[in-house]
């Protein structure tokens, strides 16, 4: 998740589901809290996102 979300084809920029501009929200968000995210892939598809931030 460390490099800004881009579609490698034009095909699905917007869907029902979204614009796909979720997980790259959620990094400015941690990041301007201090917190970090990490994004590792599951083995039947899609992502696990794991979402840390400080206490305090």
């Amino acid at each position: 998740m460390s490099e800004p979300f881009r579609h490698h084809t034009t095909d699905r920029l917007v869907t029902a589901k979204g614009a796909g501009l979720g997980l790259s929200i959620v990094r400015s968000v941690a990041t301007a809290h201090g917190g970090t995210t990490a994004a590792r892939p599951r083995p039947g598809g899609g992502l696990t996102v794991t979402v840390s931030l400080p206490a305090e």
